[in-house]
């Protein structure tokens, strides 16, 4: 997380072009958990963060900002539709399900990050286990001798096992037998989840059978490397941290927030929606959640908005909502360049993604630079023509020129295919020419 707006910004650089607005003001609310964490306890209780609210039509890189961040932060983070929501009452999602789900994204975090500070631990344990099957432990009494050799075959069993020299010998395991099954239905009501959960673990409690199965060694040290960590983690500890990492480092985004605007003009719309907003109001001002893991508070969550507003407009959402997201960034339509260097300046880029695709059928794609800005050149016109879907257009009218060469790959293993300015428009340009035919193909 200590990572400044500059690093944070180029790290951004690296898979979306453009929207440098956007990409600084994320960099900045980022940057300023950081600097709250280094503050007293009393000022970080009054340091309340600063939600952004992102305007952008679909595909310039709103929900891809947000995925991104998510690899890049060792933080807490859930993409939700802000439309899967309904009003308390209503069948449906209920706006609190999105503060469980962040709880136990954070809890899943945390048990990762455990069990690999002790991944030698429950390496040894997975290994002991395995070795006192295949050598069982001497009766009591035993002779001095008989200890001495049986060490000696243990140790000499246990170094083969690690090597993986066993791997494919068959040997026979117990493992718990499974009767409490985790719901992770985060829109059951809260009641209703401790009940489900109260009574799972007193069936878990109650039997105590185990399961034999016959597996190889190899998959042996699989299965009882979950039984392992389980008994050798701290599931309290872990519980506490990840309940800390969720209030002071947890970041939600909320997509499609322009779905639920209700104004004035917007005549027919669902009833729910305003009750949706109404319901979203004190989770986004500050309020406390009740988790099958703890109570959450959500006061110092992140939240980062996001809408096309082509229907709608920011105005229309309620006044106290609007009021939460005080930070507004308007991301820019994607042109003709900037189609090019998504093309061409990104990491893994879709180019990329087809050269390595077919190159498991042993077929070496090239692609022209004409032919690339001929694909962003009529991506464009198809935008104007159709619908404007951004960058997403990318994806259809490269699937449409390498759609045959896709499919007859495994005829061409061993050759160089070249993607042509010519070949880009033999397949697409009358399409996208003729406006009803480039609304239905691409």
């Amino acid at each position: 997380m200590d990572m400044t707006p500059k690093q944070i910004v180029s790290y951004l650089d690296d898979y979306i072009i453009g929207q440098n607005d956007a990409k600084k003001t994320i960099a900045l609310a980022l940057r300023n958990r950081y600097r709250r964490m280094q503050l007293s306890p009393e000022l970080q209780e009054e340091i309340m963060p600063k939600n952004i609210l992102m305007i952008g039509s679909t595909g310039v890189g709103k929900t891809e900002i947000a995925r991104r961040m998510a690899k890049m932060m060792s933080l807490p983070f859930v993409k939700v539709e802000a439309s899967k929501y309904t009003e308390v009452g209503y069948v449906g999602r209920e706006v609190e399900s999105m503060i469980k789900d962040l709880a136990y994204q954070s809890v899943n975090m945390v048990t990762k990050e455990y069990e690999e500070k002790i991944q030698d631990d429950i390496d040894k344990e997975v290994v002991r286990k395995i070795v006192e099957i295949l050598v069982p432990p001497l009766p009591e009494g035993a002779t001095q001798s008989a200890q001495d050799s049986f060490i000696k075959t243990y140790n000499l069993m246990e170094s083969k096992v690690v090597s993986g020299s066993m791997d494919d010998k068959i040997i026979s395991i117990e493992l718990p037998k499974k009767t409490q099954v985790e719901i992770i239905d985060s829109n059951l009501p809260m009641d209703m989840s401790a009940v489900s959960e109260s009574l799972s673990n007193m069936l878990g409690k109650m039997d105590k059978n185990k399961v034999k199965k016959d597996v190889t060694i190899e998959v042996a040290k699989k299965l009882l490397r979950a039984e392992a960590s389980e008994n050798l983690l701290d599931s309290e500890s872990i519980k506490e941290e990840a309940i800390k990492r969720c209030e002071n480092g947890g970041i939600i985004f909320l997509d499609e927030i322009d779905k639920i605007a209700t104004g004035s003009n917007n005549k027919n719309q669902d009833p729910s929606k305003e009750g949706v907003q109404r319901d979203l109001l004190p989770i986004v001002e500050g309020s406390t959640v009740n988790t099958k893991y703890g109570q959450i508070q959500t006061d110092h969550i992140l939240f980062i908005a996001a809408g096309a507003f082509h229907v709608s407009k920011p105005s229309d959402l309620l006044p106290e909502l609007q009021g939460r997201f005080p930070l507004r960034v308007e991301l820019n339509p994607l042109d003709e360049d900037d189609l090019y260097q998504i093309l061409t300046n990104t990491k893994n880029s879709l180019l990329k993604q087809y050269e390595a695709l077919l190159s498991v059928e042993e077929v070496t794609l090239k692609f022209e630079d004409d032919a690339i800005k001929e694909f962003a050149r009529l991506s464009v016109s198809a935008n104007e023509k159709a619908e404007d879907i951004g960058a997403r257009r990318l994806h259809t009218v490269i699937e449409k020129v390498l759609e045959d060469i896709s499919y007859d790959a495994n005829e061409h293993a061993g050759e160089t295919i070249t993607i042509t300015q010519e070949l880009v428009k033999e397949k697409l340009e009358d399409i996208v020419e003729n406006e009803d035919t480039a609304r239905y193909i691409l």
